[in-house]
């Protein structure tokens, strides 16, 4: 059985951080994740942010690969857990048993569905695989693309996609389901882009977008919007129509649309169709946090965090001594939070493991902080309410602490 300090599930932003920081300090990391390379979601991230020029998610994985394969971080790619037992021993697929003192999970996110008719068409696929064919494999999902579900992420990969040569017909709302709730309705999305006017491409669309910041002004918002939509990067975003079936014989051949009204409901005889090749569904992220539960973490259901997740201190430390958490698997944030709280971890772990000598509890103040300061700075969130997520979280945290004293 190997042995080692610290055992990272997951080699997304998150983990690599959380390895490099750990190692640095003097920990022996070895780092599982089953994908055939290192990285998560950044190999598919290409996106330009306000005053900081482009994010080009591959090479920054590249870079963190590299750094920490010079600090002696094992690297295990390809490679599934197929168990996780008390004092922290890891069954792998390939490499046996590994066991460890300290476990950090950073398993990331995974996508909602969005359920359509026709979705399992030749053709459908989420909007993440179009982001890593798009961006990593250099291929186009399809010539003629139509993406449904308006997010961050699917603004961003419509852009990209149309970057590398396809032709994105529009962007289009969620069908009107129990499962879709606002991403259906025009009014709550004239929301939901009125908090990222900042990022908008041209400055008559981030002052208009700066003006929608109460309920009725995103329904007048929603009942001006032109039915024929408004385009942004050259793409129409088509606030009141939706997606309601998918249609063709061996793979995507049209879309059948509806005109929705303000607040999501499907107007009478307002069908159309659209010739496409590929359609693209976003249905926002949701913590992936199976093998939380499977060591025996407890958990809560925090919307505001993207669903259920393992409850946690500031500190990342579980309700289960020895795991840690750092990531999307805390709550839905962008890939700098991740690689801050990889950061932060590293450094607590390496505190347990008497690393840090008397540095310990001014590092440890340091890292924290600086992943307060990647939040407030971050100019794409995904939730809109992920600071009220992480205060009850810390609320829940406290409580539970009080009830175990």
């Amino acid at each position: 059985m190997k042995k080692t300090d610290i055992i990272v599930i997951g080699a997304g932003p998150a983990g690599l951080s959380a390895a490099i920081k750990a190692s640095s300090l003097g920990a022996k990391v070895t780092v599982i994740d089953e994908n055939p390379i290192a990285g998560g979601k950044l190999l598919g991230q290409l996106h330009e942010e306000p005053k900081h020029g482009w994010w080009i998610g591959k090479q920054i994985a590249s870079d963190m690969i590299n750094k920490a394969l010079n600090l002696g971080v094992t690297v295990m790619n390809q490679t599934e857990v197929w168990g996780v037992y008390p004092q922290w021993r890891v069954q792998t697929n390939k490499y046996g048993e590994i066991q460890a003192p300290y476990l950090l999970l950073a398993t990331g996110a995974a996508e909602r569905a969005i359920p359509i008719p026709g979705w399992t068409l030749p053709g459908v696929m989420a909007i993440g695989a179009a982001q890593l064919m798009t961006n990593y494999y250099r291929v186009k999902p399809g010539s003629k693309v139509l993406v449904v579900g308006v997010d961050v992420l699917s603004l961003t990969v419509a852009r990209e996609m149309k970057m590398a040569g396809a032709e994105v017909v529009g962007i289009v709302l969620s069908p009107p389901t129990d499962l879709s709730q606002e991403k259906s309705h025009p009014a709550e999305m004239i929301g939901y882009l009125s908090r990222l006017a900042h990022l908008a491409p041209s400055p008559l669309l981030r002052f208009t977008g700066s003006l929608v910041f109460n309920e009725s002004m995103q329904r007048l918002g929603a009942t001006l919007f032109p039915k024929q939509g408004m385009k942004v990067w050259d793409i129409p975003l088509l606030l009141r129509k939706a997606a309601v079936e998918i249609e063709g014989e061996n793979g995507v051949q049209k879309v059948k649309l509806a005109q929705l009204t303000p607040d999501g409901k499907i107007i009478n005889h307002s069908y159309e169709e659209i010739e496409v090749d590929a359609v693209c569904l976003s249905g926002g992220l949701y913590p992936l946090a199976e093998l939380a539960a499977t060591v025996g973490c407890e958990f809560t259901y925090l919307p505001e965090l993207g669903g259920h997740v393992p409850i946690h201190s500031s500190l990342l430390e579980t309700t289960k001594p020895g795991v840690y958490v750092a990531g999307n698997i805390t709550g839905i944030e962008g890939a700098k939070v991740a690689m801050a709280q990889g950061e932060l971890a590293g450094t607590v772990i390496a505190s347990q493991l008497g690393l840090l000598g008397n540095e310990s509890e001014e590092m440890i103040k340091r890292a924290k902080k600086h992943v307060l300061q990647v939040r407030d700075a971050s100019s794409i969130q995904f939730l809109k309410e992920i600071g009220k997520g992480r205060k009850k979280m810390d609320e829940i945290w406290r409580q539970l602490n009080l009830i175990q004293v």
